[in-house]
């Protein structure tokens, strides 16, 4: 039998009389899409958007207003992720038009995609989320997650090959209403007086004194 010999044979007998016990249900089949392959959700990327949905409880008259905010993010963007970072921290902390403003003149194909999910995240603002002025709004989250990763070979000379990765990725963006802050990362601010002349004292009593008491 196409010279297998009678061991061969024996195995090929051995698999299809196990083949018939085995019973595979469609549960255990993955027939969805790729993206849906890593995560338990069916549209991907977490619980980022679950928080637009999120019922905050009334706040008391002494209570700082809960200022409004939107999330939204664009998916499985063929995009390398270390690219789009770049981007992404560019905006963090500036106003939608200066944000805007700034994407528009970088050339790069990332810049585009922001610059898009930016404006999309301001519709759904006055349009979803009772945000009155789509000019009063702020980028107070933009960060980057790694998406599928297609696998495959480039051919070379001499029978050899070599591995391609084709990186996808996510931009998550999170606009919120109000004014955006003097400081985005509050410990790279300019130190005032006082606050430098504490952190002196602090160095000072922090001090080790070699052979002291």
């Amino acid at each position: 039998m196409f010279g297998l010999g009678i061991s061969g044979i024996k195995v090929i007998a051995d698999a299809l009389k196990l083949s018939e016990r085995v019973v595979i249900t469609y549960s255990q089949f993955h027939s969805g899409r790729i993206d849906y392959a890593w995560t338990r959700e069916k549209n991907g990327c977490g619980k980022w958007l679950h928080y637009n949905k999120k019922i905050y409880p009334p706040q008391t008259p002494d209570e700082e207003p809960r200022s409004a905010f939107v999330c939204h993010v664009k998916r499985n963007i063929k995009y390398s992720p270390w690219k789009m970072w770049y981007i992404a921290c560019l905006v963090r902390g500036l106003t939608v038009e200066e944000a805007v403003k700034q994407l528009t003149f970088i050339n790069k194909k990332g810049a585009g995609i922001a610059k898009d999910t930016i404006l999309e995240a301001q519709e759904l603002a006055v349009s979803q989320h009772n945000v009155e002025y789509k000019t009063n709004l702020w980028v107070a989250e933009s960060f980057v997650g790694k998406g599928h990763v297609v696998k495959g070979f480039r051919r070379h000379a001499r029978a050899r090959f070599g591995k391609v990765e084709y990186f996808h990725c996510h931009y998550f963006v999170r606009l919120e209403e109000g004014t955006p802050p003097e400081h985005y990362y509050y410990h790279t601010r300019p130190l005032t007086g006082t606050e430098m002349l504490d952190n002196w004292l602090q160095e000072m009593r922090n001090r080790r004194i070699f052979g002291g008491l």
